[in-house]
């Protein structure tokens, strides 16, 4: 482990990043515990940028939090990449956040096609992938965990600033679909990934970053759903049953990929254990949930009934409407929203980044992925009405419409076999199961929105409220 300025000015720079996770709680100290120089220069006025690959670990109080950073190295920064600065070093030189920088980016993508090996690091490509290493780099806007950059228009590689050792469901999941033929995902292209034992990992391999196939014409499933809202006759039926269809086929070929099986007895009192515990830490952190205890944990104890059979196995676990892309359709330029896509693509197998990667590697009910898409169509109605209060026409549709689509996903997940692999033919909308975990995602997303978008907060309130 080294101590270094450039440590001290990350310290100062990591807060204001949108991928961090301390909700802008000031770092006490920095160590960068591995610094793999992966491009030389950045010294001379007329050189090349210089990249180097860190793994540091970040100190808030006593809690230590490891990321990934790509410190770029220039003599001077060009005006395009100034908002990426993070300081000048006491050696010479800017220190920038690599990732913005499409010559940087481009050598990742090169060590990638090229199976390139640098200290601890390994770039590896899938068999058989066809790779662009001249494609044009640009950086996606920073609006989730993780930095993204699209390569021309057919790959796009994702930076797990949160890296974690083990298998990442992210290429785990995807990779073993797409070798059987899914057309549901985005199929792995490549990836980048360090030697357990250079991190103190145990051994295991850490993935960094994961190249997958881009697709340009293509709309998430937020922007199409909440876009119909505002059409003229709120819709989104056809797209939300094909959207459970669609789901119904991811869970049947991960099962296939994966296995599954049937949740034990005591697993499942474990499951409501936990639920209750969680819900006990919630009402901490958002006063207003006590007022639907009762409700709430009578809900979930009916978890518990003898003869209760949950089948669990691999998932998606961080399922909603911005993880799903509409290609080859509706959507795009200008389009009306309403017609249907061609086809969807799930995005995103990683999970919840805050759970530990075991928990969300592990077999969980099928009924998760579908509670948490019912809870997006809900979200989505009560976010537009949110911030358009004075559209009265808009606040009257948008619960009809949020219920119209939660009937038509399950409508659709039910008729390829989805809520089949539940026992007693669980019917859509309804089941202890099915209840238990919609609320439980709604009372996560209460403590999400308490702490990071107060003004969100009662999204989930209301919607907890109806449930009790």
């Amino acid at each position: 482990m080294t101590r270094s300025g450039l440590a001290d000015l990350l310290a100062a720079w990591l807060p204001a990043q949108r991928w961090f996770g301390g909700g802008g709680a000031q770092v006490r100290h920095v160590e960068i515990v591995s610094d793999v120089r992966l491009a030389e220069g950045g010294a001379a006025r007329t050189g090349a940028p210089g990249l180097r690959h860190l793994m540091i670990d970040a100190w808030l109080g006593h809690e230590k939090v490891s990321y990934q950073v790509l410190a770029g190295i220039r003599a001077e920064l060009p005006e395009e990449l100034a908002g990426a600065r993070i300081g000048a070093l006491p050696e010479g030189g800017i220190a920038y956040d690599g990732a913005a920088d499409p010559e940087l980016t481009a050598v990742l993508l090169e060590g990638i096609a090229a199976g390139r090996a640098a200290g601890p690091l390994r770039f590896a490509a899938e068999p058989g992938a066809i790779i662009d290493k001249t494609a044009p780099a640009r950086v996606l806007p920073a609006l989730a965990s993780n930095t993204s950059v699209v390569f021309g228009n057919r790959a796009i590689l994702k930076l797990l600033r949160r890296p974690f050792a083990g298998h990442h469901p992210d290429l785990e999941l995807p990779a073993a679909l797409a070798r059987n033929g899914s057309k549901l995902v985005a199929p792995p292209l490549g990836w980048i990934e360090m030697r357990g034992d250079s991190t103190g990992a145990g051994g295991e391999s850490v993935v960094l970053a994961i190249l997958s196939v881009y697709f340009p014409d293509s709309t998430d499933a937020w922007s199409l759903a909440t876009a119909s809202l505002h059409a003229p006759q709120p819709d989104f039926v056809v797209q939300a049953r094909g959207l459970g269809e669609a789901t119904g086929r991811l869970h049947a070929e991960l099962a296939e990929a994966f296995g599954a099986s049937v949740l034990p007895g005591r697993a499942l009192a474990d499951l409501t254990d936990a639920m209750q515990t969680e819900f006990t830490q919630a009402m901490r952190v958002v006063p207003a949930l006590r007022g639907h205890e009762v409700a709430v944990r009578s809900c979930y104890a009916a978890l518990a009934a003898p003869g209760t059979e949950v089948a669990v196995q691999r998932i998606h676990g961080d399922y909603h409407l911005a993880q799903v892309l509409g290609t080859d359709g509706a959507g795009h330029s200008g389009d009306d929203p309403s017609g249907p896509p061609r086809r969807w693509v799930v995005l995103d197998f990683e999970g919840e980044p805050s759970v530990p990667l075991a928990r969300r590697r592990a077999y969980a009910p099928t009924l998760r992925d579908v509670a948490g898409m019912l809870r997006s169509f809900d979200y989505a109605a009560r976010h537009e009405a949110l911030r358009h209060p004075d559209d009265l026409r808009l606040a009257g549709a948008a619960p009809a419409w949020a219920r119209r689509c939660q009937d038509a996903f399950c409508s659709g997940y039910g008729q390829v076999g989805g809520f089949g692999r539940v026992a007693g033919g669980v019917p859509p909308g309804a089941g202890p199961l099915l209840r238990a975990l919609t609320l439980q995602k709604a009372v996560y997303e209460a403590v999400y929105e308490a702490r990071h978008r107060p003004d969100w907060l009662p999204i989930p309130l209301a919607a907890i409220a109806e449930a009790s």
